[in-house]
């Protein structure tokens, strides 16, 4: 149960970091937010294993490429509609 608390706890702020670096509006919530740290952190452990301070940064990096995606993959889902 610990380890699942603390994964949602780092995919909150790697998530809210990469909202907080990447430039432009995000809209998306709390749960999304999460999601996108733990998917970023989870990207970023798999380019650097090293973990620690570079760990860090390699996966919010990760994450800020991710959330570029989701806004081209929603920028086309909302143009088709």
């Amino acid at each position: 149960m610990g380890s699942l608390l603390y994964t949602i706890i780092i995919g909150a702020v790697i998530g809210v970091l990469a909202r907080f670096f990447k430039p432009g509006a995000d809209p998306m919530g709390w749960i999304l937010t999460i999601v996108l740290g733990i998917v970023g952190a989870y990207i970023g452990s798999l380019i650097y294993a090293g973990g620690g301070f570079i760990g860090f940064v390699v996966s919010i990096l990760c994450a800020i490429v991710l959330l570029f995606l989701y806004e081209i993959v929603r920028r086309k889902t909302v143009r088709t509609a």
